[in-house]
C-alpha cells in the first residue's frame, strides 16, 4: 500500500499542533499586517488578529510561497512517501488551488491537488476523509478524484455582525454599509462550491440564526438526501472571535439536529479578514462513504 502525506493550509482550521497529533501537514496562511509578513498559527494567533484588525491595521491576506508549497512536498517525498494529496483553501476564494496545480505538474503525478472548493470546517473534514482514505487503500488520485466528486455535498452560511469589514474591503458600497447600519442589519453570507455570496438580510440577531438553520434544513431536503435530524451528516458550528455565542447557540443547534455531534471551531483568518469579529456561522456536510463501489 502506498504511503500517502496529506497536506491542507491554515484556512482548514486545523492548528500544528493539531496536524501534527492527526498526521495532517499544515501549511501556514501568510498575512500582510502593516506591511509586515506574518503567518497564520506561526507567529499569528486569532487574538493578535483581532487587537490589530479593531486597531484599524491595514491587513492583506496572501498565499503561500510556491518555495514554502514545493519544500514541503520534496521534503515529505524524501522521507519516505509515495504520493501526496494537497487540501488547499477553495479556488473560489483564493489563487493558492491554481498556484499549487501548476506546480504538481512537475511532479509526475506523485502530487494530487484537490479542487474541492472547501474552506474551514468543511475543508478539515476533507483532510480527515483524506487520512482514512488512504488509510484504506486509495492511492492519491483515487482521494483527489473521489474530494472533488463530494465538493458540493457542504453548506456554510454566515451572519455577520458588522457592515464595516465589507465596506473596508470594497466590498460593499458605504452607502449600502450605512443603510445596513442604521437599519441594523445582519447579512447572511453563503458558501456553497467557489464563492462567498450574499444569502439574505436579518434584522436581529435570533432571525439570522433562524434564517441560517431553515437554510441548512432546505439544503438537506434539497440536495443532501432528505434526512433532516443530523444523520449522516457532520454539523459544526464557527465564529470569528464569538466563542461564548457560539456555546450557547450550539444548545438551540442541537435539538434541531439531535442526531448529530456538533463541533465548533474559528473562522480561519482569511475569512476574518473580509468580514470581522462577532461572526456565526452552521455548517452542514454529508458524510463519506469511504468503501469502494
Amino acid at each position: 500500500m502506498a504511503k500517502i502525506a496529506i497536506i491542507t493550509d491554515s484556512n482548514s482550521g486545523i492548528t500544528q499542533k493539531q496536524g501534527e497529533e492527526q498526521g495532517i501537514y499544515v501549511l501556514p496562511m501568510p498575512f500582510m499586517i502593516n506591511d509586515e509578513t506574518y503567518f497564520e498559527d506561526v507567529n499569528l494567533d486569532a487574538e493578535k488578529f483581532y487587537q490589530e484588525q479593531t486597531a484599524g491595521s491595514d491587513i492583506l491576506t496572501s498565499q503561500p510561497s510556491p518555495e514554502s508549497v514545493t519544500s514541503l512536498w520534496d521534503k515529505l517525498l524524501g522521507e519516505g512517501y509515495d504520493e501526496i494529496v494537497h487540501i488547499p483553501m477553495s479556488s473560489g476564494l483564493s489563487g493558492s488551488c491554481q498556484s499549487a496545480m501548476m506546480l504538481a505538474q512537475d511532479y509526475d503525478g506523485k502530487v494530487q491537488v484537490v479542487n474541492n472548493q472547501r474552506i474551514s470546517v468543511t475543508q478539515r473534514q476533507s483532510a480527515f476523509d483524506a487520512k482514512v482514505l488512504a488509510a484504506n487503500g486509495y492511492h492519491a488520485e483515487e482521494i483527489r478524484e473521489k474530494l472533488e466528486a463530494d465538493k458540493f455535498n457542504s453548506s456554510i452560511y454566515i451572519m455577520l455582525d458588522t457592515l464595516y469589514y465589507l465596506k473596508k474591503g470594497g466590498r460593499i458600497t458605504p452607502a449600502a454599509a450605512a443603510l445596513g447600519t442604521i437599519l441594523r442589519l445582519k447579512p447572511v453570507l453563503q458558501i456553497q462550491g467557489e464563492k462567498l455570496d450574499a444569502y439574505a438580510k436579518a434584522r436581529t440577531t435570533e432571525q439570522g440564526k433562524s434564517i441560517m438553520v431553515k437554510a441548512i434544513k432546505s439544503d438537506m431536503e434539497s440536495r443532501f438526501g432528505g434526512i433532516t435530524d443530523g444523520t449522516g451528516y457532520h454539523i459544526a458550528m464557527a465564529h470569528t472571535q464569538n466563542l461564548a455565542a457560539a456555546e450557547a447557540w450550539r444548545e438551540e443547534v442541537s435539538k434541531e439536529f439531535p442526531a448529530a455531534d456538533i463541533y465548533i471551531d474559528r473562522l480561519p483568518l482569511s475569512i476574518a479578514c473580509h468580514i470581522g469579529p462577532g461572526a456565526l456561522a452552521i455548517t452542514a456536510t454529508k458524510k463519506m462513504t469511504y468503501e469502494r463501489s
